[in-house]
């Protein structure tokens, strides 16, 4: 367990950075989290009911519960910077689905490069001061990998299985000229064929009436007729392959791995060498960096993967994690990265950048491994 004097040291700590203290509501609304991260994540949570039927859940993480208390605040749409330790909720196999979780979440800097260098500082401090001093560093950048996918210009439902294969680390199938949709063409390919070359009104209604005989009317937030709208998506890509050139570049970028600065050196070169301009996203990567060295960060010793990737319907530039160096192996202590989009997503009536980090305190003692697959932030 978290010893008192790590709990207060912690709580001093992001004081001093200008991390208010926050403590949102335990109960949190189901279909937040759903839209987020899929339906998956229901068998993580403990799910209950309002006296009106409204589903709620013990908050399986802080970041979305503070996010929503900073929009219902008169703080919405400022700088504000914000920070939490306390328990949050998952059902895990066993062991507790009660431990605790400490962070701090930044909204509304305009300065991202700076801003993320600070969390990154701020994060490996707090593991410092908890006995972990030198983690073991990952890093990436989804804004990164979406602004090549971009540049690839590929069409849409083909852009985005692939971004789900880089993150489900299935990628070579698809690479390999496998089914766009992943599996070789298994998820769901009876329904898929049925609805295939079918007029588009009718397969949607065909897909409707499936998931009403199945007894559901939304999956992951989204809506029986949002859901028909991919499955056509899916139906009209699923002999799609990609061109050989815009394989070798994704093959080549997503090999990339080592310092940041050399890392970013070698996706430089491989997007000019292949007539694509990102350097205004490198820049930024670039700037990123040397803010860290400026805080006296050891940079030479951090990994930036190119296909390190996360939920991509949260996060939009920098990840990080940080891991024990004496199990470098099991899941991280530390998650965190940037997610300008979700804001947005609550609710916001424009656009508010965001970044934070979370540490899992239980992963100190010992039981990183035993953690949930879907254990880190969102």
């Amino acid at each position: 367990m978290l010893e008192l004097d790590q709990a207060n040291a912690l709580g001093a700590l992001f004081a001093r950075a200008g991390y208010s203290r926050v403590e949102p509501a335990v109960l949190q609304p189901v279909d937040v989290f759903l839209d987020l991260s899929g339906e998956d994540i229901r068998r993580h949570m403990f799910v209950t009911q309002d006296a009106t039927g409204r589903e709620l859940c013990l908050r399986p993480d802080y970041t979305i519960p503070v996010s929503r208390d900073y929009l219902a605040s008169a703080e919405a749409g400022q700088q504000a910077a914000f920070s939490y330790l306390g328990p949050v909720f998952r059902l895990r196999a066993g062991t507790s689905g009660e431990f605790p979780q400490a962070g701090v979440e930044s909204f509304g800097r305009g300065d991202q490069e700076a801003a993320d260098a600070e969390i990154v500082a701020l994060a490996l401090e707090a593991l410092a001061s908890l006995g972990i001093t030198q983690p073991v560093i990952r890093m990436g950048d989804v804004g990164l990998l979406t602004a090549l996918l971009d540049k690839l210009d590929l069409a849409p439902p083909v852009r985005r299985r692939v971004l789900r294969a880089v993150v489900q680390g299935r990628l070579d199938g698809v690479l390999d000229g496998g089914d766009i949709n992943g599996r070789n063409g298994q998820d769901h390919a009876g329904l898929l064929a049925a609805i295939e070359g079918q007029d588009p009104q009718a397969a949607r209604a065909f897909v409707e009436d499936v998931m009403a005989i199945a007894g559901v009317t939304s999956v992951g937030g989204r809506s029986a007729g949002e859901i028909a709208e991919r499955f056509l998506a899916r139906a009209s890509s699923r002999h799609a392959r990609i061109d050989d050139g815009i394989r070798d570049i994704l093959t080549r970028y997503l090999a990339i791995s080592g310092d940041p600065d050399t890392a970013i050196g070698e996706i430089r070169s491989l997007t000019r060498d292949a007539g694509l301009n990102l350097d205004a996203t490198l820049d930024q990567c670039e700037a990123r960096t040397g803010f860290m060295a400026a805080r006296g960060l050891d940079v030479g010793s951090f990994v930036f993967a190119a296909d390190f990737a996360r939920n991509l319907d949260y996060y939009t530039g920098l990840i990080f994690e940080a891991h024990d160096p004496s199990r470098p192996e099991t899941k991280p202590i530390v998650g965190g990265g940037r997610y300008d989009g979700l804001l947005s997503h609550l609710g916001a009536r424009a656009p508010i950048p965001a970044v934070g980090f979370a540490i899992w305190l239980d992963r100190l003692n010992g039981d990183a491994s035993r953690s949930t697959s879907a254990g880190d932030r969102p």
